[in-house]
């Protein structure tokens, strides 16, 4: 099995960017992978721990924030977003929260709880699992989900860190408890990942245009897609690179 893509969202729900390679330390999610997050204005965190989805402005109340692509410059800390409906957005998550919040304020549902400010939590992030994990999604269930759609889904749409071909598909939900190489890290698969309605969303338009939660229901009878592990050996991972079941 391959390695085929690498992906890291710095604001959680708000943009993916593609990455060549990237280094894991052990007990620590993805570098830069959610370590923001725009809380609403009804979250009942201040920041500086962990908390639950519910507390902060997502893709499964907002689905246009889907289209949202992301390139942070690590040395300056500059972040550039991206969106079809918008002009592009180049600011300081951690001194400029307040143009991420104004930019944003066009795509989001004005009848729901609105985006109110930009919280960090640098090392682990804002991870969808309470836990410092990554995620890992395999291209040969994807295939299978996208026949059973009948039209090519987007791997985007899963907002996964790596992506993995040469497995049977479905395969990686058998993983759970083993570990995994992947370049020099190791791996621990801990469950599989329950999907949400963010999934539903077109990653290029930001509208919802597929029902996979019924997909996923009908046909394999669970509402899972991927699966989250935690990286107990650090270790340089590449796309190319190959992944072992250990």
């Amino acid at each position: 099995m391959q390695v085929t893509a690498l992906h890291r969202h710095p604001v959680k729900s708000y943009g993916r960017e593609a990455l060549d390679s990237v280094t894991l330390e052990a007990g620590q999610s993805m570098p830069f992978d959610r370590r923001w997050a725009v809380a609403h204005d009804a979250a009942k965190t201040e920041g500086g721990a962990w908390a639950q989805c519910v507390n902060f402005s997502r893709t499964a109340v907002a689905p246009a924030l889907a289209a949202i692509n992301a390139q942070l410059d690590e040395e300056t800390r500059q972040l550039t977003l991206t969106h079809p409906a918008l002009p592009e957005l180049t600011f300081d998550p951690d001194a400029e929260g307040e143009a991420l919040i104004e930019w944003v304020r066009p795509i989001v549902p004005q009848n729901r709880s609105l985006p109110a400010r930009v919280l960090t939590l640098p090392e682990r992030g804002f991870t969808d699992a309470p836990y410092a994990g990554v995620s890992l999604c395999s291209t040969t269930s994807l295939d299978a989900l996208s026949a059973n759609a009948g039209q090519p889904l987007s791997p985007l749409r899963w907002r996964g860190n790596i992506w993995f071909d040469g497995a049977l598909p479905w395969a990686e939900m058998d993983w759970v408890g083993k570990d995994l190489q992947l370049g020099e890290a190791v791996l621990r698969v801990i469950e599989p990942i329950e999907r949400c309605m963010a999934t539903t969303a077109n990653p290029d338009t930001g509208a919802r245009d597929v029902d996979t939660l019924g997909l996923l229901n009908s046909h394999w009878n669970h509402q899972d897609f991927g699966i989250n592990a935690e990286v107990i050996t650090s270790g340089r991972v590449a796309v190319g690179d190959t992944l072992t079941v250990l």
